[in-house]
């Protein structure tokens, strides 16, 4: 019988008083990357991960459904603005984790009432974790040029 265990360890959480929120972001991510490798993956296993990485705290189970559920809705909407913000470069021409990270990102700063400037840095903050070593400029500079336009 196989045992699932966490993917995110307790030493590898973010650690500070928004803590919580960094972490449903990260498991959010994750869900969202492997739905954009795997499509359709999202719906076979967004709840059992959802439960196995976050603690049993159901605002935090929301606040990650939301980001998760919210960004493969609004798919289309964010592709575009992502598009038209990301000038000389193609959707499918970006890493899979910026591009999930910016999908992500673009979603919590439309619809989601998160301060813009933290929404950029837990991107970031993604990005350095998650991405390569120009992944945290990239989304950086794709959100900086993107928030303007929000406002």
């Amino acid at each position: 019988m196989p045992i699932n265990l966490p993917i995110n360890l307790p030493e590898d959480n973010p650690k500070g008083t928004y803590a919580n929120r960094s972490l449903a972001r990260t498991v959010a991510f994750q869900l969202l990357y492997q739905d954009d490798l795997n499509p359709g993956s999202r719906e076979q296993f967004t709840e059992s991960f959802l439960r196995q990485e976050l603690p049993d705290y159901e605002p935090l189970l929301r606040f990650a459904r939301t980001l998760v559920n919210g960004t493969a809705e609004k798919k289309e909407q964010i592709d575009t603005i992502l598009t038209q913000t990301a000038q000389h470069w193609s959707l499918s021409r970006m890493n899979v984790t910026d591009r999930s990270i910016l999908r992500m990102a673009v979603y919590e700063i439309l619809f989601m009432d998160t301060p813009k400037p933290v929404v950029i840095n837990e991107a970031v903050e993604l990005a350095k974790k998650f991405g390569t070593d120009q992944s945290a400029a990239f989304v950086n500079g794709i959100l900086d040029k993107m928030v303007p336009k929000t406002n």
